[in-house]
C-alpha cells in the first residue's frame, strides 16, 4: 500500500446487536417499494421497474439523535428495512439471494422533502435531499441466525407517541431476493453493502425536539430524538 498523504478518514460501520461491528460499503435505497407511499408521492403504485438512489455510507449513524440538517424547512421521517450483504456478486439468481444476506435492521432515510421537491423539478439527483450528514439513523442489525429472513410483519413509525406510518413488511412491491437480484443486475454487489427497502405511506415532517420511534416486528424499536 503507498503512503498516504493525508490520514486515512474513518472507516464507516454500524452496530450488531451483540455489540460487534459490521463494517459499511455502499448504501443503496429503493424508492417507492410500498404502494401506499407511492400514491401519496403522486405516482402509480403499479409493479414498475424498481428505481434506486444511494446514501453514503459515513450517513448511516446509530447515535440516536438526527440533527435538523441546515438549508431545510422540510424534513420529513421514512422508516424502512436495512438488508445487510455479507457477499455479493452479479446477476445473483433470485434462489440464491437470500444467501447473501448477513442480517436485517431499522432504519431512517430522513430527507430533506423540500431540496427533493426542488431536485425532482429540475430533473436533477436527489443527492442533496437524501444524502447529507447523519440522514440515516440506524438501530444494531439481527443476525439471520437469530431473526431469519423477514418477509412480514409490522413496520412502523411513531412521532411524540402519535403513529404516522403504518404498515407490513409483506406490502413491498419488490421483495428482499428481488431487490438483490435486480441490484446485481447493474452492480457488482460486495460484502459491506447495505440497502434500505422502502417506507409504507405517512411520512410527514419532523421539528427539533421530537422524539421518533421506529420499529419492525422481530427488531424491537430504534429510537431517535430530533435535535
Amino acid at each position: 500500500m503507498p503512503d498516504l498523504v493525508i490520514p486515512a478518514p474513518r472507516a464507516p460501520h454500524i452496530p450488531t446487536r451483540d455489540g460487534r461491528a459490521f463494517p459499511l460499503r455502499r448504501v443503496y435505497c429503493i424508492g417507492r417499494n410500498f404502494a401506499a407511499h407511492a400514491v401519496e408521492m403522486g405516482h402509480d403504485p403499479d409493479r414498475e421497474p424498481p428505481f434506486f438512489f444511494q446514501k453514503n455510507p459515513d450517513n448511516l449513524d446509530a447515535s440516536g439523535q438526527f440533527p435538523y440538517p441546515a438549508q431545510s424547512r422540510d424534513v420529513h421521517h421514512e422508516v424502512e428495512l436495512l438488508i445487510a450483504l455479507q457477499s455479493g456478486g452479479r446477476n445473483i439468481d433470485p434462489a440464491k439471494a437470500l444467501d447473501h444476506v448477513w442480517g436485517y435492521g431499522i432504519a431512517l432515510d430522513m430527507t430533506r422533502r423540500d431540496l427533493q421537491g426542488e431536485a425532482k423539478k429540475l430533473g436533477r439527483p436527489w443527492e442533496i435531499g437524501k444524502a447529507f450528514e447523519r440522514s440515516g439513523p440506524v438501530g444494531p442489525l439481527w443476525p439471520v441466525a437469530e431473526v431469519g429472513h423477514l418477509t412480514a410483519g409490522q413496520i412502523a413509525l411513531r412521532v411524540n407517541g402519535a403513529l404516522r406510518q403504518d404498515g407490513d413488511l409483506n406490502q413491498m412491491i419488490w421483495k428482499v431476493p428481488e431487490i438483490i437480484t435486480y441490484l446485481s443486475h447493474y452492480f457488482e454487489l460486495q460484502a459491506g453493502d447495505v440497502i434500505m427497502a422502502g417506507t409504507p405511506a405517512g411520512v410527514a415532517a419532523v421539528a427539533i425536539g421530537d422524539v421518533m420511534e421506529a420499529s419492525i416486528a422481530g427488531l424491537g424499536t430504534l429510537v431517535v430524538t430530533v435535535v
